[in-house]
């Protein structure tokens, strides 16, 4: 049975121009020099200005809903006037007072799959192995791995490539390849990589003890049960530590020197950057290659022609004005945009800066306080979700090194005096304590969450274990050391 009844209903929509102003605050500076490129080519009521405006504050850019605009209805003069329109809203100076031209450079070079390919080019081989060799090649991942079983690999072959082959036959060509540079790249796992690269190294009483604990004690030798290996090769304590010495100089990631040195290189430009002059903090937003913007004047002369114009009728000129107004509208726009941008962020980081004064006086991270994104939202008034964006993706360079802005943000976590301390002071000494163990016999979880109790730090065992985790620190078992 179908029913019809009415209801209000009260919910709140972003515009399309708000949702492109979120989408402008998250780009960090390099992105953005892409975005102000791109718009200069696709809005030609956009250029380049050479002025240097001195600009007042931005205003809040008010909402405009989009509407389907007669040319009829089109008041020209809004268009034409200099005196309605502020100068500041139709140019955006982009270039800060201490900006230098810089290029940016990049890494170019051949793929790391060419570079394989070359070596495999090189070896006398038939027709038939070479096509085997480049699909092997081509099966590597980033970590220099052939993870697929060779079965499949030989039912690819035969299915996509019409290459019939066995796996022993595949097994002929990888060991070739197994034997190009970076050692061990062509391995199908850690101990067979490791396997590759010792046994190129000349053959000494050290490197035949490693290549017997790799081949045949793998599994006690990755668990470190050192008593183990004692006993079973039947060596004294001083060689087993010359033979572990000599494994931990194998790469167990043969592949990511060579695919590394191939990636483009991600440079971090800082988006901001603090200094200390006089004993006081000061904040300076980088622009990048960002030029000053305008609206382009000529747009004009096109409106003044058809408000001079008797033929406002013709459907052409009308289609004209239309495609004008669009563009003037579009410029206007997105230099706001820019504008509201640039102060967005500097009022957030100079909220930041300030409330972790001390860090950025002293550069001592233990003085970091405990900040949520809250509490920088309500000091700026902004929604959070603005603040997440500008402490995401933005980078801060201090007298103390680059950091990326979220990393001032932690959790609070009362001491023993029940003051409100930041996790990321727990975490420091944490990895302090670890580091100051004894090796041959690391700290558990639970004497870790003991030694901190006595520092000060109420810390459950669990949440020792986590912030070892986010660290990236192994378990105890796996730090001992013989």
């Amino acid at each position: 049975m179908l029913k019809q009844s009415l209801h209000q209903k009260l919910s709140q929509k972003l515009s399309p121009q708000q949702i492109r102003l979120m989408k402008l605050i998250q780009l960090p500076t390099i992105e953005l020099e892409q975005k102000v490129k791109e718009e200069l080519e696709a809005n030609p009521a956009i250029e380049e200005g050479v002025d240097e405006v001195e600009a007042p504050d931005f205003e809040d850019y008010e909402e405009r809903e989009e509407q389907q605009i007669e040319a009829a209805e089109i008041n020209i003069d809004e268009y034409l006037s200099d005196d309605e329109t502020p100068r500041y809203r139709l140019v955006a100076n982009n270039t800060s007072p201490d900006q230098e031209d810089k290029t940016i450079p990049v890494a170019m070079g051949v793929s790391s799959t060419q570079l394989l390919e070359k070596q495999l080019a090189l070896r006398n081989l038939s027709e038939h192995h070479y096509e085997i060799g480049v699909y092997l090649i081509g099966s590597i991942n980033d970590n220099g791995y052939i993870r697929r079983d060779l079965a499949l690999i030989v039912d690819d072959l035969a299915f996509t490539q019409n290459i019939t082959t066995d796996v022993a036959e595949l097994e002929e060509v990888l060991k070739i390849i197994q034997d190009f540079d970076p050692l061990g790249v062509g391995a199908r796992d850690l101990k067979e990589t490791m396997l590759i690269q010792l046994r190129k190294k000349k053959i000494t009483e050290v490197v035949s003890v490693a290549l017997e604990i790799v081949e045949n004690h793998f599994n006690a030798l990755s668990k470190k049960h050192f008593d183990k290996l004692l006993s079973r090769l039947s060596i004294s304590e001083e060689l087993l530590k010359k033979a572990l010495k000599e494994i931990s100089k194998l790469n167990p990631k043969p592949g990511s020197a060579l695919f590394a040195s191939t990636r483009i290189i991600q440079h971090i430009i800082p988006d901001f950057r603090i200094l200390i002059i006089n004993g006081e903090l000061d904040l300076a937003m980088n622009t990048g290659m960002i030029p000053e913007l305008r609206v382009n004047n000529g747009f004009k002369e096109l409106l003044q022609g058809y408000k001079e114009t008797k033929h406002k009728s013709d459907k052409v000129q009308k289609d004209a004005v239309i495609f004008v107004k669009q563009k003037l509208d579009s410029a206007k726009w997105f230099i706001d945009a820019i504008r509201q941008r640039h102060r967005t962020l500097m009022l957030t980081m100079t909220s930041i800066m300030n409330y972790q004064e001390e860090f950025f006086l002293s550069g001592d991270e233990k003085s970091l306080k405990p900040m949520i994104l809250k509490d920088i939202a309500e000091k700026v008034e902004m929604d959070i979700s603005t603040v997440s964006r500008v402490a995401n993706s933005k980078y801060v360079d201090t007298p103390y090194g680059t950091y990326l802005i979220k990393y001032f943000f932690s959790e609070s976590m009362k001491n023993d005096q029940g003051e409100d301390v930041s996790t990321k002071e727990i975490k420091m000494i944490l990895e302090e304590v670890i580091s100051a163990e004894y090796k041959a016999k690391p700290l558990t979880d639970a004497k870790l969450m003991d030694m901190l109790i006595e520092k000060g730090y109420p810390i459950a065992r669990r949440t020792v274990a986590k912030y070892r985790e986010q660290l990236n620190i192994p378990v105890a078992r796996l730090r001992k050391e013989i």
